[in-house]
């Protein structure tokens, strides 16, 4: 019997085998299937696009921007709306014509691809994107070691949206994704050179990183030790979820004087630790968790919700807050309001701004501070102290805990890994895994917190930036000689990249949880734990005993 769906992309794909008749995250096998095409599409257009390069001849920024959306909009619990997902693939189609076209007025012969050539109604998407999915590939292994490359890439392209956004772009990122995905296209290629091209993903993904962090940075200044508030005020509020800075930004400008307040949620949370973010007063705080609570969390927020990236769960049919919800850029759920930018780039929020003063104020649900913004800048201005603590035995070991969240009740093991970690232990942490521990109350070691927030997960950059940075200090042959354990959570692609990109940078011996990805392939997966040394997690005990953290 033929499956009406078949993905295994995100962490908690059905059965740790692959979501058949609808996924975990709440997409329709419909929206797979249309995902599937649109993938196909890009395919197309990255083999004409490579092509082109290839005799020197340039290609268009629209269709770098065009495959940046498209693989940003397939990543885990971005999209849910077939219609916008349909525009996008007869969109495609019209770029992936115009290459070939282009192509052919310059005597540029192209290689013989399905995608190249197939183009038929909307009656025939459904059936065509059953042919093109991921099981297209019969291999196991060429299969697992593709669709690791791809993830990859889709997590790479979710980070170079954000910084192109803030006007920083780097042509040989867009290259290298397309001619990645032209080889996967076109080229029979072995499990070995997929490896190779693995590792090659990892170290473009250091590369993507950095440029984000630099537009970041350069945008809104270096990170800095920051308090939050995690309680509420008496007006109004709006909450903006997701990742994208300058929609907050815009968000922020739009609404001082407005009489509404704005809050974080998620992975937004490490907004409040920019220094161009502090000068607006109704920035008034983090509201709530990670990404997986916010049909408790949105309904008690009582205010409009902002998703500007990925994080978004399909509301219940009796969500209260479903006509609150507003998308942008490359996520959508049917029947919101999507907002989208005017040629200069530019969002007006007016709407949401309007029905954030019909509301009442947030339910406060908890209320303190906690205190993050510990990104490269920060902590090696702190270096001294950490050599330092490290030197005369105050810090035994630090333990990188990034990644991702999520709703399995095995994520329960990183609260109680992290409340069982020796006293003179430090939490390097980035992404939204820190809401299983970021409100402990863990303490300092000699004012150093015993948790050090970079940011968000594409922040993991700044944790390798300061192990280098250590292994410099430290006199170190080895990154890997360094006191750090890593015992990283993950979820969807963007995690993807980043553990593709700790390995291009030699970091061996990192432990993956709460499940291994079930595109792994047992050969696949043997590589991995034979070259670089990965493997799962056991119990926090065990797992105690296996870092060397026990204390005697």
């Amino acid at each position: 019997m033929e499956n009406n769906m078949f993905c295994f992309q995100c962490q908690e794909t059905a059965k740790g085998f692959g979501c058949t008749l609808k996924g975990v995250c709440g997409k329709n096998a419909t929206t797979a299937r249309t995902m599937d095409l649109l993938l196909f599409v890009v395919r197309g257009i990255s083999v004409v696009a490579n092509q082109l390069r290839q005799h020197s001849l340039p290609v268009e920024k629209d269709v770098d921007n065009f495959i940046v959306d498209a693989l940003f909009c397939t990543i885990t619990n971005a999209n849910f709306d077939n219609e916008s997902i349909m525009k996008r693939i007869d969109k495609g189609w019209e770029i992936r014509d115009a290459l070939k076209h282009q192509a052919s007025a310059q005597n540029i012969p192209l290689p013989e691809a399905d995608e190249l050539n197939w183009k038929g109604s909307h009656n025939d998407y459904d059936a065509k994107a059953a042919t093109v999915g991921i099981l297209r590939e019969k291999n196991e292994d060429l299969r697992s070691l593709k669709e690791l490359i791809i993830y990859g890439l889709k997590g790479m392209a979710a980070y170079l949206e954000h910084a192109m956004r803030l006007g920083h772009n780097d042509e040989s990122i867009h290259r290298f994704m397309q001619n990645t995905i032209a080889q996967i296209t076109t080229k029979s290629l072995s499990a070995d050179e997929l490896t190779v091209l693995a590792l090659k993903t990892g170290e473009i993904g250091v590369r993507t990183m950095a440029l984000l962090d630099k537009a970041n940075t350069s945008s809104y200044g270096n990170p800095e030790i920051t308090r939050v508030n995690i309680g509420t005020g008496t007006r109004p509020g709006i909450l903006i979820s997701g990742h994208d800075l300058h929609d907050l930004e815009e968000l922020l400008e739009q609404t001082k004087d407005s009489g509404v307040d704005v809050y974080t949620h998620g992975e937004m949370l490490p907004a409040h630790y920019y220094p161009a973010f502090k000068k607006y007063t109704h920035f008034a705080g983090n509201y709530g968790n990670a990404w997986w609570k916010q049909r408790e969390e949105f309904t008690s927020f009582n205010g409009p919700i902002l998703f500007t990236t990925n994080c978004i769960v399909p509301p219940l049919p009796n969500a209260t807050y479903k006509e609150r919800m507003f998308t942008t850029n490359s996520t959508g759920y049917p029947g919101c309001k999507h907002i989208t930018a005017d040629e200069k780039g530019h969002k007006d929020y007016t709407e949401i701004i309007e029905t954030a003063k019909q509301c009442a104020a947030p339910t406060e649900i908890e209320h303190g501070e906690i205190i993050g913004g510990f990104a490269h800048n920060q902590v090696l201005q702190l270096a001294d102290k950490v050599v330092e603590a490290v030197k005369n035995g105050a810090i035994r070991k630090f333990i990188v805990m990034a990644g991702c969240d999520g709703r399995m009740r095995s994520r329960d093991y990183y609260t109680t890994f992290a409340e069982m970690l020796p006293k003179d232990t430090v939490i390097l942490t980035a992404g939204c895994a820190k809401y299983r521990y970021n409100k402990l109350g863990l303490g300092d070691i000699n004012g150093i917190p015993r948790v050090l927030d970079a940011g968000q997960c594409n922040d993991s950059y700044s944790l390798a930036v300061i192990a280098l940075k250590l292994k410099e200090v430290f006199g170190l042959h080895d990154i890997n000689e360094l006191p750090i354990v890593y015992n990283i959570a993950w979820y969807e692609q963007k995690a993807v990249i980043v553990l593709l990109a700790l390995l291009s940078l030699g970091i061996k011996e990192i432990h993956l949880g709460p499940t291994l990805p079930a595109f792994l392939s047992p050969d696949v997966t043997k590589v991995l734990v034979d070259n670089f040394g990965i493997s799962g997690i056991g119990t926090v005990e065990s797992d105690m005993k296996k870092f060397g953290l026990m204390n005697e």
